[in-house]
């Protein structure tokens, strides 16, 4: 009986999120229907379409599937919020708050194109690839447009859309990546600590956030590599936090952005006007408000249960593979020679 239920309930879910999405896609693809002007023999080539946002002082900017768009993600706790708020204080830049909303979709679309008989029954009805692509891509836009205010270059800071950086990048093929690379032992420290309840769980917590930490830093890190140097770059935390200026001379020549000295003064726009607006729901918001430091390097180091760190190697090996050594506690992060081309 509980198979069953389980397996009823799965079903239910997926094909929620199926009619979810192709409500999505109906809204979208008639929101745009009329501006299309699409030859009668191809009358299936979707046109991309552009949204206009005027800033306060009246500035109008025009995004659309081309806009050269940024995104950050990795891991959470693994640096995210910090570097959406180094770009945020730059003047070319706005990539405010997670929307939460747009990886759940991604993972929705994902979901339903491994169903080969939703997408035979789609494809059936004329909602093709191309069709769906143009309406996700409508969507995601739409959100990143006007969830704040308008710059030249839009920024999206939702960590786990990172998983989809290969089809995020094929329907906004001009967008850039940042990955962000940190300690899977300060990742992992920082998220058990604000859930764990009872002291006695800790190994076994541990130890099973290690391992979802492996999974997820080794499809991302696969991404990356799908996407390719000149479209994602891995960025290390302690890297960014032991060299801020170096670190961010390096990311802003990667994103063709002109150098401003403000990102090395981020705190100095949190919550002002037309400065860096942070959620209260974010659990790293707290730290983004002081300057960068270097507090997160070590906070994990005698935190972790001798048993965990007895087995690391085995339980974490993308520790070792991204230059970490999974034996040393506390490790030298300054050996920057390490983290080169991982």
């Amino acid at each position: 009986p509980g198979f069953k239920t389980n397996m009823i309930v799965e079903n239910i879910v997926r094909n929620t999120a199926l009619y979810v999405l192709l409500l999505f896609s109906l809204f979208y693809l008639l929101s745009f229907n009329a501006d299309r002007q699409s030859p009668p023999c191809s009358s299936k080539q979707s046109k991309s379409r552009k949204f206009v946002s005027l800033s306060k002082n009246g500035t109008m900017f025009e995004y659309s599937r081309e806009s050269e768009l940024i995104f950050v993600g990795g891991v959470p706790r693994s640096g995210t919020t910090l570097m959406r708020a180094l770009l945020d204080a730059h003047a070319d830049v706005r990539c405010g708050e997670e929307t939460r909303v747009i990886p759940k979709l991604l993972d929705s679309h994902d979901r339903w194109r491994q169903s080969v008989n939703d997408t035979i029954m789609l494809e059936e009805a004329g909602v093709d690839t191309d069709i769906m692509n143009t309406a996700m891509a409508s969507f995601i836009l739409d959100i990143m447009v006007h969830h704040g205010e308008p710059a030249p270059r839009l920024c999206n800071k939702d960590p786990l859309a990172f998983k989809h950086g290969v089809f995020l990048n094929q329907i906004f093929p001009n967008s850039k990546f940042l990955f962000m690379v940190r300690d899977g032992r300060a990742t992992v420290h920082s998220i058990v600590k604000k859930f764990l309840k009872f002291p006695g769980l800790a190994s076994e917590k541990y130890r099973e956030f290690m391992k979802f930490w492996n999974i997820d830093i080794s499809d991302m890190h696969e991404e990356c590599i799908k996407l390719g140097p000149w479209k994602c770059l891995p960025v290390y935390y302690e890297q960014l936090v032991l060299h801020p200026e170096l670190g961010m001379r390096k990311i802003l020549t990667f994103l063709n952005l002109p150098w401003d000295e403000a990102v090395l003064h981020h705190q100095d726009f949190i919550n002002k006007a037309g400065g860096i607006s942070l959620s209260k729901l974010e659990k790293s918001s707290d730290q983004v408000k002081m300057p960068v430091n270097l507090d997160g390097l070590s906070n994990w180091v005698g935190n972790i249960p001798e048993d965990v760190l007895k087995d690391m190697k085995d339980i974490a090996p993308m520790l070792a593979f991204l230059g970490y050594d999974p034996e040393a506690s506390p490790p030298d992060y300054n050996r920057s020679e390490n983290f080169e081309n991982k």
